[in-house]
């Protein structure tokens, strides 16, 4: 008995295609499903370098992996359409994550520049980067500790914010729960939340959006 079934009707059901999650599976099942896949095009989510470098070295050659983001994509590449998203990233400790969600939105076909560094703690590097980041159609917004930078930007720009709350930080911020209760108790309005460190759902929220509204708003001066 097969132990998957991989869904790949989803993207037209729902614009996002399925991505495969390789936490909690083996190098065997990963490379059942990657078999299994053909010459279709899949993402792979959570793929450390220790599980990537114990797969068959044919397989390895099929894969575009990142280790910083911990994605790989199998198959031919996806068509670059016009920007419009934008990822900002409160540190260089939450890079992982907005690479997550720009390697899932590349996968879409949709080209998601970081504005990476710059945090609360010195925000006179996020009033330079303003205009830039006005520019984008979406914006998803990555930041551990207190995630003070989701309810700053929400009231700055017009365009939908998603926050994501990451891991990083330590004493009341580990593990992200400060992050992410400061992200859902923001009096911003209009932003929307993923779980903690999900750089992947946050990419998966911008697309519907992007699908439905996909022209970018006029810039505030």
């Amino acid at each position: 008995m097969r132990e998957f079934e991989i869904d790949w009707d989803r993207e037209a059901r729902t614009g996002s295609a399925e991505a495969i999650l390789c936490d909690g599976k083996s190098v065997a099942q990963i490379e059942a499903i990657l078999a299994a896949a053909g010459d279709r095009r899949l993402l792979l989510t959570r793929l450390d370098g220790e599980k990537h470098d114990a797969l068959a070295a044919a397989t390895r050659r099929r894969l575009d992996h990142d280790p910083l983001s911990r994605t790989a994509t199998h198959g031919a590449p996806a068509p670059v359409r016009r920007p419009g998203p934008g990822i900002v990233c409160a540190g260089t400790s939450d890079l992982p994550v907005a690479r997550e969600a720009a390697r899932s939105l590349a996968f879409a076909g949709w080209a998601a520049p970081i504005v990476a560094d710059v945090g609360v703690a010195g925000l006179w590097r996020l009033f330079a980067r303003l205009d830039e980041i006005r520019g984008f159609s979406v914006v998803i917004v990555v930041a551990g500790m207190e995630g003070a930078l989701f309810g700053v930007l929400a009231g700055l720009i017009a365009a939908p914010v998603i926050a994501v709350p990451t891991s990083i930080g330590y004493g009341v911020a580990t593990g992200g729960r400060a992050a992410l209760t400061g992200a859902l108790a923001s009096c911003a309005p209009g932003l929307v939340t993923v779980n903690i460190d999900n750089g992947f759902g946050a990419a998966c929220a911008a697309l519907r959006i992007l699908e439905t509204f996909p022209t970018a708003p006029h810039p505030i001066p």
